[in-house]
């Protein structure tokens, strides 16, 4: 009869733990006031601060750099955690290269209203896309450049589209088979709400694409990358770093991958 209670106890304990991480597994994916990036540094370069406005009355945080009219635009999509400002190190970077860019926050970011969702932030950065288009910005003169979760968001915009090219930064396979690594006692497939199925999507890709991953990254293994990199179509292009965790160092090495492959997009 203990033995028979202790049994109906722990499956209650395991329900009750399923329903939580159900209820709550969206506050534990993205976290908008997350800082684990590097310092934050002050712009090198002057940005417009604009709006951009989405769907469900939302209108997007956006800075946009445009440097000369001749470059292609670079669009990022930034990772699950923190703001725009903390990828300044990044833009400051980005600045210094032969292109203009646009960087936005999703729903819930940096001040946006709304929730993140999946769906929600795809009808954003097609929003964004959209925007830059009745700008005169042609999706052939678009670079699209995904940190994170961010790779999955640009792979759903690129799929079957004729883009300038595409940078993923340490991106993963599938939110499925990352969620399995941190809970590998939860019946993930059940759970999950949203899916960011890259490992799918991928193969819908048809632009230039150059991944970029850390041998050392503890939050998205790197066989993760080289998966995504093996799936891509050509030309497709690679930069495995052995020393960056999944916050890669904007070093020389890794400037002079991204400036060799933006400079060689038709």
């Amino acid at each position: 009869m203990f033995l028979w209670k202790l049994f109906l106890t722990l499956i209650l304990i395991y329900l009750t733990l399923l329903i939580v991480i159900f209820l709550a597994q969206r506050k534990l994916l993205y976290e908008p006031t997350e800082n684990n990036y590097l310092e934050e540094n002050l712009l090198s370069h002057k940005v417009e601060k604009i709006k951009i406005p989405s769907n469900d009355n939302i209108n997007l945080i956006s800075w946009y750099f445009l440097k000369n009219k001749n470059f292609k635009t670079l669009v990022f999509f930034h990772g699950n955690a923190g703001g725009l400002e903390n990828r300044i190190y990044k833009l400051n970077h980005l600045s210094d290269l032969n292109l203009n860019y646009l960087i936005f926050a999703y729903r819930g970011f940096s001040g946006n209203n709304g929730k993140p969702t999946e769906e929600g932030i795809y009808r954003d950065s097609k929003a964004v896309i959209n925007w830059l288009n009745s700008k005169g910005i042609k999706k052939k003169d678009i670079i699209l450049y995904g940190e994170s979760l961010g790779g999955a968001v640009a792979i759903e915009i690129a799929q079957k589209e004729s883009f300038a090219g595409i940078i993923l930064e340490s991106p993963f396979t599938s939110m499925e088979e990352t969620a399995k690594i941190y809970y590998p006692y939860l019946p993930i497939k059940l759970l999950l709400k949203d899916k960011y199925k890259t490992n799918e999507k991928i193969l819908n890709v048809n632009s230039p694409i150059l991944i970029m991953h850390g041998r050392k990254d503890k939050i998205v293994p790197f066989y993760m990358g080289e998966k995504i990199f093996n799936l891509a179509k050509d030309p497709k292009y690679s930069f495995f770093s052995d020393d960056d965790d999944h916050m890669m160092d904007y070093n020389d090495l890794l400037i002079g991958n991204l400036k060799s492959f933006i400079n060689n997009l038709e």
